[in-house]
């Protein structure tokens, strides 16, 4: 590593690690647009590749082909692809995905703009409880390995992983709502009961594999640190069990779950279509999957385009956070 040297005590001094930490920060948004780009065309290609068109949805089984034709002609669609794609794209950048072909006809944009705080609020509750009792359970099961409390944490850990969504949302509401009557089985328009109660149990459900997934990855995380050289060192200098375990042992081995907590966010978001419906939560997963039953095209595109934005967002908020966290990072940027 080159080191300059300061002029007035001779003493080698480290270049700072922020501007070339600045200059990855870019690189990893550069990377992010052209991820988005990339789910655009994807979303605008399968639209031409489906059967049929706008105009044929919006004109109806009835409509004559000169119909069809004229409908086609005011919509644009009898342009080449490339020239409707680029426009499709700066719309898209300006958050204008066109009207929704059913119901109110609205902007697309406004119906995220009210469907997308539920679901942006699930999934980050979702999150943090999955990263709080995942690296809580992990913590405790690789202080205790192979024994009574690590094998507990993984017999819970396996069935979080094994058991699919689908399958835990209606058993926790039988559970919850029919057999004892405590929570709510369905959204409702007009709440009876506090938010949160209608919004506990698509949390957990969503929750679950994640944390699950950040359990077992702790473990083995804190299992390795807690073998290295400067853990032994420290219990030899009688640093306190505490101190050791949460100052030495977990600051070094959560830096590699920061990162599946990044990439565990697209599972949510994919998960919360599916919880959304069966919970009847008026978001953008219960509105994706109409939309997709529907052949509404300017929703389904708004909707993978904005979870797409999100996703991207979460991971480079991650990239940013890694050399905050370790020092080791940032010296290798330098």
């Amino acid at each position: 590593m080159e080191r300059a040297i300061d002029s007035q005590n001779d003493v080698p001094r480290t270049p700072s690690p922020w501007p070339s930490i600045l200059r990855a920060v870019v690189l990893r948004l550069f990377y992010g647009i052209l991820s988005l780009i990339f789910i655009s065309f994807v979303v605008f290609i399968a639209d031409e590749l489906a059967p049929g068109d706008a105009a044929n949805v919006l004109a109806g089984d009835k409509a004559t082909a000169a119909q069809l034709e004229s409908l086609r002609h005011q919509m644009g669609l009898d342009r080449p692809w490339p020239i409707r794609y680029v426009e499709f794209l700066g719309n898209a950048a300006k958050f204008d995905f066109g009207k929704s072909y059913f119901g109110t006809k609205r902007p697309v944009g406004e119906l995220l703009a009210e469907k997308l705080p539920l679901t942006a609020l699930i999934a980050l509750c979702a999150i943090v409880v999955a990263s709080a009792v995942g690296i809580g359970l992990g913590t405790i099961a690789g202080i205790y390995r192979t024994r009574p409390p690590d094998t507990a944490i993984l017999l819970a850990s396996t069935l979080g992983v094994t058991i699919p969504t689908f399958v835990l949302a209606p058993i926790m509401v039988y559970y919850f709502s029919t057999v004892k009557d405590v929570l709510p089985a369905t959204w409702d328009p007009n709440p009876t009961a506090p938010i949160w109660m209608y919004l506990l149990m698509p949390v957990l459900i969503l929750a679950a594999r994640p944390a699950a997934l950040l359990t077992r990855l702790t473990r083995a995380s804190m299992i390795e640190t807690l073998q290295q050289e400067f853990i032994r060192t420290a219990i030899a200098k009688g640093v306190p069990f505490r101190q050791l375990i949460f100052r030495h042992a977990l600051r070094n081995a959560i830096l590699p779950v920061i990162t599946v907590i990044g990439t565990s966010f697209g599972f949510l978001l994919t998960g919360s279509f599916v919880l959304e419906t069966v919970f009847t939560i008026p978001g953008i997963g219960q509105d994706g999957i109409e939309a997709i039953l529907q052949g509404d095209m300017p929703r389904v595109q708004g909707i993978v385009m904005v979870t797409g934005a999100m996703f991207v967002i979460l991971n480079l908020i991650v990239d940013i956070l890694m050399p905050l966290l370790d020092p080791r990072i940032r010296e290798a940027q330098v």
